[in-house]
C-alpha cells in the first residue's frame, strides 16, 4: 500500500514540475497591458524520442504500414502534418481563449494586425500509444515566445515548457493526433495560468 501511494505522489509530483515554465528571456510583466495576439506555430527542427530525425521517424512508420496495407504510409505522413493545422493549433487557441474571455486577451493565426506575435516552437513531439490494454500519454516540449510583430529581434518574453502530457476521452484516446493535440490544449492552459499569475497581477 506504501508503494502505490509512493508511486501516486511520484507521478502527480512529476506532472506539477513539467507544467513549470522555464523562463529563458525578458519579463512577463512586460506583456501585462497586451490584449490581442497573433500567432505562429513552428515545428522546424522537432525532436521525435528514440529517432536522430523526424525525417527517420516518418520513414519508419510509413514502411511498416505500408508492409501491413498498401498505401497506409503515405496516408499517414499525410495526417502527421495534416493534424498540426487541423487539430493542435485550433487546441491551442480554443484552450488560451477561453480562459481569458472576461480579460478580453485572445490568440489567433489570423490576427495578423496585432502589434505582437504569440509563437509556440514545438521543440519536442512524442505521439504516445494507445493499444487497448496498455498506453501511454502523448508529450511535447515547446518554447513559447512573444516578439514584437513587424521586430521580430524585439522579444518581450520567453520560456519553456517540458513534458506536457496529453491524454483524454477517458483513456479511450486511440488516435495519436487527437493524444498530441491534448498536449497543445495543456501548454495553452499552463501558460495562460503563468501569465495570469506573473503577468497581470
Amino acid at each position: 500500500m506504501k508503494k502505490v501511494l509512493l508511486l501516486a505522489m511520484l507521478v502527480v509530483s512529476g506532472a506539477t514540475q513539467a507544467q513549470k515554465l522555464k523562463e529563458i528571456d525578458g519579463s512577463p510583466k512586460d506583456l501585462k497591458e497586451i490584449k490581442n495576439y497573433a500567432l505562429e506555430f513552428d515545428y522546424s527542427d522537432v525532436k521525435i524520442p528514440k529517432y536522430d530525425s523526424e525525417e527517420d521517424f516518418l520513414a519508419d512508420k510509413m514502411k511498416k504500414r505500408e508492409e501491413k496495407e498498401a498505401g497506409a504510409g503515405e496516408k499517414f505522413k499525410a495526417s502527421w502534418f495534416s493534424d498540426r493545422e487541423e487539430l493542435y493549433e485550433p487546441k491551442f487557441i480554443e484552450s488560451f481563449n477561453k480562459r481569458f474571455e472576461e480579460e478580453g486577451i485572445s490568440v489567433g493565426k489570423d490576427n495578423s494586425d496585432a502589434k505582437y506575435t504569440m509563437k509556440i516552437h514545438s521543440n519536442k513531439i512524442y505521439a504516445g500509444y494507445n493499444v487497448g490494454v496498455v498506453r501511454k500519454n502523448a508529450e511535447i516540449d515547446v518554447t513559447i515566445s512573444v516578439y514584437e510583430t513587424s521586430n521580430p529581434g524585439n522579444v518581450l518574453f520567453s520560456g519553456k515548457f517540458y513534458k506536457v502530457q496529453g491524454y483524454g476521452a477517458m483513456g479511450y484516446d486511440y488516435n495519436s493526433g487527437y493524444r498530441i493535440s491534448e498536449c497543445y490544449a495543456k501548454a495553452a492552459k499552463s501558460f495562460a495560468g503563468f501569465l495570469k499569475k506573473k503577468a497581470l497581477k
